[in-house]
């Protein structure tokens, strides 16, 4: 079969090919829009993973450096490596966004690829693989309740700009990508975004102007899957065992609610109940689908209650009101020697930012088949098993690690000063103390400190929290700074960070089909009081950056030259860099501009090594006098030294106000003397004149 659809968007085609050239895939599909393509595949293995207690799906987004007509990679090894942050945060973007609507009996292992083929350098592959990604689940005999589709949301002179291009997207003050699906309406089931301080308003009136495309792609993939799609694989339904489920019920009591409900190391705790639960069942039943099917049946029960309490009557595992704040606390400055350091306290979540500023040459060199660049701004965050009172092996970070940590460094990358105002390259890196939801909105407030207490320029200080939600037909309840159980068995998992003018990030997710309008709006909302709330306790540590830079942290000077003088700093083989790096123990940092910063740990040597460089820089004028020293004598005159590895001749007829017979009668090498530039030539050789210097001197 080669079937192929198009639809026309913003004067454009986008393309959608079915064919067997992956045949053996589930389902795939080809997406093009512009000259930029992707290939997008879905598979479900043969056979089930009953006991791993969670939906084996895996997303992987495959960047190529031939999409983008480019040969990249380490000299040695021509080839691509492990994915670079961005692939991995769209991977994550479309797990997110297809997660919610597989089946919650579906016990098969699934993975979908996106394979970007190619790539125009204007149009964005991750919609299309997102896009991809649904069509070809849908098509596919794989069991979802899709389809969805996203769209990308730019604002450009007060204008929203739908799926912008690359140059757009510079201009833009957000970068919101919107996934949704219809379930009579349009529901959001995921939300991505970086803003600069934006407004809700904005954001909420950028999903809106976003529906009416999203409801025509929407529709346009329908039309697909009626005339390319399989079959569905029908899923087994296990028939209710409610001799199982009342024995259960009188095993447990009225234990479970209690602990539930009950203070953190009260009493036993959910998980040993479970473990209790189903040993009880094992120790009555030697089949393994009765001790698999009380374990799901005391999860089911657990949701069950958590929902019903927080929806009826605002009551929370923690004794919390829906929209109250755990406890916080926050401090600066608790590390002696690193340049800045914040800690943020909420409740459990416990998070320590420790910063650190560079030279310009310690950024990060970005070399993907999207972006080629310089990165002079990195938040890292780490996860460290004690942080959940686990043991588990210390190895990279995970794509968990890497999402939260570009989360964070989204929220915090608009309150950074520009390079130019501020020459450093700043990392910050997050470790978790402990974790008890939304540690990534706790990652933002200690960074925030962090950046305060080193003294750099931010515009204001940010923080965050996750909002969750309780659904149950249309009835629902928003609650604020989720935990626990909330988290665990709860529909949502909204994250809005942002200062007191506006959200710097977003990200949504949900364990539902998806969010109404109203729910998007009164989320954003909520997010927006409970941010000014945190902020306040922040803002009580510390309001604004310290006045000047952490002691300890170095000091970046900047200095303008011509680049035609780029070499003469250099000199041969880096002869005169590598001195001036040697006696005024400083790194510099070239570019091709002309533009040259030198670092220093202590501010006076990198103010000589910048003399230094304007010495060997200097444009030389007809007018100035310096104190020159001789260096070689000829006949008919001397060559003098005026800056250094900047050489003038002083003509014999210029040496003295009398007439000369011999150079040596007036000057011998090593004098130093006064010399006044009279003259430079169209080949830029300099003349120069004693007589005329000390005539000036009186």
């Amino acid at each position: 079969m080669n079937s192929k659809f198009e639809k026309k968007i913003d004067g454009k085609n986008l393309v959608v090919e079915i064919n067997e050239m992956a045949e053996q895939a589930s389902g795939s599909c080809f997406v093009q829009y512009g000259d930029t393509m992707i290939l997008a595949t879905a598979v479900m293995s043969e056979y089930s993973k009953e006991d791993l207690g969670f939906f084996p799906l895996t997303v992987d987004y495959e960047e190529r450096y031939y999409a983008a007509g480019k040969i990249r990679g380490p000299r040695y090894v021509k080839r691509e490596g492990r994915p670079s942050d961005e692939a991995v945060c769209n991977a994550r973007l479309i797990d997110r966004a297809i997660r919610p609507l597989f089946p919650a009996n579906l016990t098969r292992e699934v993975q979908v690829i996106i394979t970007v083929l190619s790539w125009d350098g204007e149009n964005d592959p991750d919609i299309l693989g997102l896009l991809g990604a649904s069509l070809a689940l849908s098509i596919s005999n794989i069991p979802w309740q899709g389809p969805v589709n996203a769209v990308r949301i730019g604002k450009i002179d007060d204008n929203f700009v739908l799926n912008p291009s690359y140059p757009d997207r510079e201009k833009s003050k957000m970068d919101l990508v919107v996934s949704a699906m219809i379930d009579r309406e349009i529901l959001v089931n995921m939300l991505e975004g970086g803003f600069e301080e934006v407004k809700e308003d904005d954001v909420f009136s950028a999903f809106q102007t976003a529906k009416p495309l999203l409801g025509e792609l929407l529709n346009f993939q329908k039309e697909i899957v009626k005339k390319a799609g399989k079959e569905k694989f029908v899923l087994p339904q296990i028939p209710p065992d409610l001799e199982l489920e009342k024995e259960i019920k009188e095993f447990l009591g009225g234990r479970l609610e209690k602990t539930i409900f009950q203070k953190k190391g009260e009493g036993q705790s959910l998980g040993a109940m479970k473990e209790e639960l189903v040993g009880f069942v094992k120790a009555r039943y030697p089949e393994v689908e009765k001790s698999r099917y009380a374990g799901n049946f005391f999860e089911e029960e657990v949701n069950k209650i958590v929902h019903e309490k927080a929806i009826k009557d605002g009551i929370r595992p923690d004794g919390r009101k829906p929209e109250e704040l755990r406890e916080i606390s926050c401090q600066a400055g608790l590390l002696p020697r690193t340049h800045g350091s914040g800690f943020f306290s909420r409740g459990q979540t416990k998070s320590l930012s420790i910063l650190t500023l560079g030279a310009p040459g310690d950024h990060q060199i970005l070399e993907g088949m999207e972006i080629v660049g310089k990165k002079h701004f990195m938040h890292h965050y780490n996860f460290p098993p004690y942080s959940v009172g686990e043991v588990r092996p210390m190895r990279g970070p995970g794509r968990r690690e890497i999402g939260h940590g570009v989360l964070a460094e989204k929220a915090l990358l608009p309150l950074i000063p520009p390079f130019k105002e501020f020459p450093y390259t700043v990392r910050i890196v997050t470790e978790i103390l402990s974790s008890n939801g939304s540690s990534s909105m706790a990652s933002v407030s200690s960074s925030s400190l962090a950046l305060m207490d080193a003294g750099v320029p931010i515009k204001a200080p940010a923080t965050g929290v996750s909002l969750g939600l309780m659904l149950d037909g249309e009835k629902y309840r928003l609650l604020t700074d989720i935990q626990g159980p909330e988290d665990h068995h709860g529909d949502m998992d909204f994250k809005a960070a942002g200062t007191r003018q506006g959200i710097t990030a977003l990200q949504m997710d949900v364990k539902i089909k998806g969010i109404t309008e109203k729910i998007l709006k009164e989320a954003l909302e909520r997010g927006k009081e409970v941010r000014h709330e945190i902020l306040g306790k922040i803002e009580k540590v510390l309001s604004a950056p310290r006045p000047e830079l952490s002691p300890f942290a170095p000091r970046v000077l900047t200095i303008q030259i011509n680049p035609d003088k780029i070499r003469e700093v250099i000199g041969p083989g880096g002869k005169v860099i590598n001195k001036i790096i040697d006696e005024c123990g400083v790194s510099i940092d070239v570019e091709e501009t002309g533009e040259i910063f030198v670092t220093a740990e202590k501010k006076e040597a990198a103010e000589k090594a910048i003399a230094w460089i304007e010495n060997i820089t200097h444009e030389v004028k007809v007018g100035e006098i310096f104190q020159g020293e001789v260096k070689r004598i000829l006949a008919f005159g001397a060559f003098v030294e005026i800056l250094p590895g900047q050489e003038g001749m002083i003509h014999i007829s210029q040496l003295a106000p009398r007439r000369v017979e011999k150079v040596e009668d007036v000057v011998r090498v090593g004098d130093v003397v006064p010399v006044k530039v009279i003259s430079i030539d169209e080949q830029g050789r300099i003349n120069l004149s004693l007589k005329e210097a000390k005539e000036n001197h009186g």
